[in-house]
C-alpha cells in the first residue's frame, strides 16, 4: 500500500530501496564484528515507530534507513539527513512528506500519541531525545555524503537536518539517506539499474565501515586487572609524597578530530578536558 516515491518507467521507491540495503547488508555481514538486523527483507509495509522499535529492542549502535527521492522538475542529486529542527519551510516540507506514511498505519494517532505529520510543533518535539546523538550521526551522515560525492561523482545536496518520525523512534546514532531522484530521467534509470544499485551499496557499507573504524581510534579499553590497580596506587601515593606539583589524570580518548567536551561525546561523564598533542587530541577525565 505504500510504494513511496514513483519515478521514470514507474521505478519504485520500495523495490530500490530494498534492494540497496539488502546488498548494504551482505556487504557489511561478511565482517565478523558487524551484526546486521533489517527492518524488512521482503516487499512488505512496516510501520514506522515499528522500524525504530526494531533498532531498539537489537540494542543497535546505528540505524542507518535508506530512500530515494522525487520531484517535479529534474532535480537531482544524493543527500543525507539527521534528525533536527530548522527554521526552513522546505526542510519541513520533506519531513512531512516522509512522515505522511503513518497515516496508512492503524491506530496512528495511539501509536504516535498525538503526533500531527503536518504540525510543525510536532516535529519540534521530536529532536529532544535524539539530541545526545547527533554529533555522531552528522559525523555518519558526513562520511557517507562524502562518499556519494567523491567516489560515486553523485550532485552533493549536502548533509541536512529535519524532523523524521523514524529517526525520532531510535535511541541511537540515526540516519535517513536520499540516495537521488527517481524522477529525473538519467538519475532515476541509474538507481533502478543492477550497477547503481551495487555502486550505492558499495558506497553506504564503506561509510559504515569508516565511521566504526573511526570511533575505535577513540575508544580506550579498560583494564580490571586488580595487580595494575595496587601497582598505580601505590606509586600515586609515593610520586605525591615527594612531589605535590605532579598532576594525575585518566584519559578516556585519543584521535585527530577535535570533540567538544560535552557529556553527550563522553557517554554522560562531565568535566572532559582536551588536550592538543601534535595533530592529535588527547581527552582527559579527573586530576588529582
Amino acid at each position: 500500500k505504500d510504494p513511496g516515491k514513483v519515478g521514470y518507467k514507474n521505478a519504485k521507491e520500495k523495490d530500490i530501496a530494498l534492494d540497496i540495503v539488502l546488498k548494504v547488508g551482505k556487504i557489511l555481514e561478511k565482517e565478523p564484528n558487524i551484526k546486521v538486523v533489517y527492518t524488512r527483507k521482503t516487499d512488505v509495509f512496516v510501520d514506522l515507530w515499528k522500524r525504530g522499535k526494531i533498532a531498539n529492542k537489537a540494542n543497535a549502535d546505528l540505524f542507518v534507513s535508506v530512500h530515494c527521492n522525487s520531484h517535479t522538475s529534474q532535480a537531482y542529486g544524493a543527500e543525507t539527513w539527521v534528525l533536527g529542527t530548522h527554521a526552513n519551510s522546505r526542510n519541513f516540507e520533506v519531513a512531512k512528506a516522509e512522515n505522511s506514511v503513518i497515516e496508512l498505519e492503524d491506530n496512528y494517532k495511539v501509536n504516535y500519541k498525538g503526533f500531527d505529520p503536518k504540525s510543525p510543533e510536532s516535529i519540534i518535539g521530536l529532536t529532544l531525545m535524539q539530541e545526545e546523538y547527533l554529533d555522531q550521526s552528522i559525523q555518519l551522515a558526513s562520511i557517507i555524503q562524502d562518499g556519494f560525492t567523491y567516489n560515486l561523482k553523485r550532485k552533493n545536496r549536502g548533509v541536512k537536518q529535519a524532523g523524521f518520525v523514524v529517526l525520532h523512534q531510535t535511541y541511537m546514532p540515526s540516519i535517513l539517506i536520499e540516495t537521488g531522484f527517481l524522477s529525473n530521467k538519467t538519475e532515476g534509470s541509474y538507481l533502478n539499474s543492477e550497477k547503481g544499485k551495487q555502486k550505492f551499496s558499495e558506497s553506504i557499507a564503506k561509510g559504515i565501515k569508516k565511521y566504526l573504524n573511526q570511533l575505535d581510534l577513540n575508544t580506550v579499553t579498560s583494564q580490571n586487572s586488580t595487580k595494575n590497580k595496587t601497582t598505580e596506587i601505590k606509586t600515586t601515593q609515593k610520586v605525591e609524597a615527594t612531589n605535590s606539583s605532579v598532576k594525575f589524570k585518566v584519559q578516556i580518548a585519543s584521535g585527530t578530530r577535535k570533540l567538544a567536551t560535552k557529556s553527550y561525546n563522553f557517554k554522560g561523564l562531565k568535566n572532559i578536558e582536551r588536550v592538543k598533542v601534535g595533530n592529535s587530541y588527547k581527552y582527559y577525565l579527573g586530576n588529582t
